[in-house]
């Protein structure tokens, strides 16, 4: 079930589970006006974060080299990792890597090539769109620097799933003219 920003807001609100500091107000106004006000100045706040990342992530794209940009924006992958629970949401396939590549074809819509006797695998998203839920903002700048995020979220997942250590490289990108995400990854050995 999806419960946009604005409903999930009010219902928070209007239950007293909002604890974002604007309790003055549920005094002064009523009800549907204060919630109106809360709302409002967090989606001020959201624009304007989204416009500091959007121009952070143009900016590390110009003016740092590709090596500096990749060390920095990959350890940012942990902040998306963490948030998807993904060690809970992993945790019935780590060692299993033939189940979740069955997995995330099923249900994710990926097309895997896996070379075992290379210990290399091609993980193409399969979808005409970035999926990054930070990139959805800005779709006019170069933030093509967000795909070195991509390959640590994706290294770090497939690391916990196969049980030893990979590295990740994006082949391909939506962020940077492609038609799709494409993934190699290289594990230690397997």
């Amino acid at each position: 079930m999806s419960v946009d920003r604005r409903s999930f807001l009010k219902k928070a609100c209007l239950s007293g589970l909002c604890m974002c500091g604007f309790s003055s107000i549920l005094y002064s106004e009523n009800l549907n006006q204060k919630i109106e006000k809360i709302i409002g100045q967090s989606e001020e706040k959201l624009t304007l974060e989204q416009q500091w990342i959007a121009n952070l992530l143009e900016s590390i794209g110009q003016e740092l080299d590709e090596k500096a940009a990749r060390k920095v924006i990959r350890k940012t992958s942990a902040v998306h990792y963490n948030d998807l629970k993904m060690d809970e949401m992993l945790s019935g396939y780590v060692g299993k890597l033939d189940k979740f590549i069955v997995f995330i074809e099923k249900e994710w819509g990926w097309k895997v090539e896996y070379n075992k006797s290379n210990h290399t695998l091609i993980a193409d998203e399969n979808k005409n769109y970035c999926v990054c839920p930070v990139s959805r903002y800005r779709k006019d700048i170069n933030s093509s620097a967000m795909c070195f995020c991509s390959e640590g979220f994706a290294e770090k997942m497939f690391s916990v799933v196969a049980g030893v250590p990979a590295k990740a490289r994006v082949l391909s990108s939506i962020r940077r003219g492609d038609d799709r995400c494409r993934y190699k990854i290289v594990f230690d050995k397997l």
